[in-house]
């Protein structure tokens, strides 16, 4: 997930890990995939203390078939570990993996290949592995609480596979992914650390699979969305690894517009638009519209034109002109007038997410503002949690341990970390491209150097119109502001969904998005 992308500290999770030290069980190898080494054979010292485990490379390779689109395509999938090195050649980590190749194709060297990955940071790549892309998907309830297990895991028919062979990678820290040797997790946890990891992974996965000439794509939402425009870049500049597509989910490129700073004011003007969807979703407007994409219309126009006037303005704006705009602003987001005002026309997320259906004891969702839970709090400003991340964590955690465990064959004596919160203050937010003063952390310039270095790279947006983590308007804000040439501004491709930041999680919009990114990926591989 998903988010997930966010300014630091990102989502206030607190996991706990318990790491066992029994032996890890070894799993079929794949000819192709691995290069395991020997179990370490050391026996316990005469006190009992088990041999501490030696890092290797392991894999588990297992055979199915599923139906997509009407037709049966065999496949085979290897979920595995692989190592990621220092420039000596040490082994720093192990990267956690699962990839989908298709079997009835007689030249995978030129089939399309696509990298998978969610945000976070912290994030695994469960979400999109077992919600969206994956040959099985977790079945959830839309917009509430999915009932406590048992949880149903089913054959996915709107799977990419049928497009191309499919890698879910885990970052370090995520997932089984890890330091080893020396090196510990925190060692990763860096936009550019990051980046390097992930790309010295897809490097060694092409090299030992023959798939250097294959049309390759890179799939990531949330952060992910932020790491895929620096990750291209650096595929590009520095393993000479050219793309053909990105799709960006719930995009991110500039966290600034996501901050709410201080004395800054683009993130009011941004969020106004996703503010104006959810409560035209949740009924809290007093004179509704029928037609949303209208409505939405009216606020994108008002957003950067009276409000963003009014808002510059700053201390100068006058009694009469503030009460005029608060007065517009309320009919946009179903907060009362006398609430705007009091906020000074300026309402941040976590303001906006308690307020909007506080009447009702409810809190607004930020991932999907669909989604509503309990007020703990009733005099609370901001919004205590988030209510789609505790609809679906008990699903997805149930559905990956299950799937690994069971139908890949793949275990481990350790957690799989779906979603940790221990990276959230340790994060390094520097990047090589940045330039200037220090702030907040900005990926565009890799995007614009990726597509004038590689003029045939083709870039799909999502937007859920419900995403009140990376709203739709900030993501319109920022392709139109690259500031790309002429001729590769027709490379960015906008599309839009009737769901939240994991719009997946709606099935009408997970066909659709299945469709458009099938496409995407048919004309991006003929260039």
């Amino acid at each position: 997930m998903s988010a997930h992308a966010r300014p630091a500290p990102l989502l206030a999770m607190t996991l706990v890990l318990l790491f066992a030290s029994a032996a890890q069980a070894l799993a079929q190898e794949a000819a192709t995939n691995a290069r395991p080494q020997a179990q370490s054979s050391k026996p316990a010292d005469q006190k009992g203390t088990p041999p501490a485990e030696t890092p290797k490379e392991e894999s588990s390779v297992t055979d199915h078939t599923i139906q997509i689109g009407g037709q049966t395509i065999p496949y085979k999938s290897v979920a595995s570990m692989t190592f990621i090195r220092d420039d000596k050649g040490e082994p720093t980590a192990l990267m956690f993996s699962t990839a989908y190749t298709r079997s009835d194709v007689t030249d995978p060297s030129r089939r399309p290949i696509a990298f998978l990955y969610n945000g976070g940071p912290g994030s695994s790549s469960a979400w999109l592995h077992m919600g969206a892309f994956g040959p099985r998907r977790v079945v959830t309830a839309n917009a509430r609480s999915t009932p406590p297990p048992p949880y149903t895991v089913e054959d996915n028919s709107q799977c990419l596979l049928d497009k191309a062979d499919l890698v879910f990678i885990d970052p370090v820290g995520t997932g089984y992914s890890r330091a080893v040797g020396k090196a510990q997790d925190k060692d990763f946890w860096g936009v550019d650390s990051d980046v390097r990891s992930i790309g010295q992974f897809i490097n060694t996965y092409i090299s030992r699979n023959n798939r250097w000439n294959s049309p390759k794509y890179l799939i990531g939402e949330s952060y992910g969305t932020f790491r895929s425009a620096a990750l291209a870049n650096y595929l590009q500049s520095d393993d000479g690894i050219y793309l053909n597509g990105i799709v960006l989910m719930s995009t991110v490129l500039d966290l600034d517009t996501l901050s709410f700073n201080p004395g800054e004011d683009i993130s009011y003007i941004l969020y106004l638009p996703s503010y104006a969807s959810t409560a035209w979703y949740h009924k809290a407007l007093k004179d509704p519209p029928a037609d949303l994409s209208e409505f939405l219309k009216e606020a994108r126009q008002f957003a950067s034109g009276e409000y963003a006037s009014a808002l510059m303005k700053g201390s100068g704006l006058t009694d009469t002109e503030k009460a005029a705009v608060a007065k517009k602003l309320a009919t946009f987001t179903g907060l009362s007038e006398d609430y705007v005002m009091k906020a000074n026309l300026r309402v941040t997320l976590s303001q906006f997410d308690a307020e909007l259906q506080r009447s009702q004891g409810l809190i607004t969702g930020r991932l999907d503002a669909r989604y509503s839970g309990a007020m703990i709090d009733r005099l609370s400003e901001h919004a205590e949690n988030d209510p789609l991340l505790s609809a679906t964590i008990g699903p997805f955690t149930a559905a990956i341990n299950t799937y690994l465990h069971d139908e890949l064959k793949f275990s481990q004596d350790r957690k799989y970390e779906l979603l940790s919160g221990r990276q959230e203050d340790q994060w390094d937010w520097k990047h090589r491209s940045g330039g200037g003063f220090p702030g907040s952390p900005n990926v565009e310039r890799d995007l614009v150097q990726a597509l004038v270095a590689n003029p045939h790279l083709e870039v799909q947006v999502e937007n859920g119109l419900f995403d009140l983590a990376t709203p739709f308007y900030a993501t319109e804000y920022t392709m139109d502001h690259l500031d790309l040439p002429a001729n590769l501004v027709k490379n960015i491709h906008m599309e839009f969904y009737d769901a939240g930041h994991m719009m997946y999680l709606v099935d009408e919009s997970l066909a659709k998005l299945k469709g458009n990114i099938a496409t995407f990926i048919d004309a991006a591989a003929k260039h």
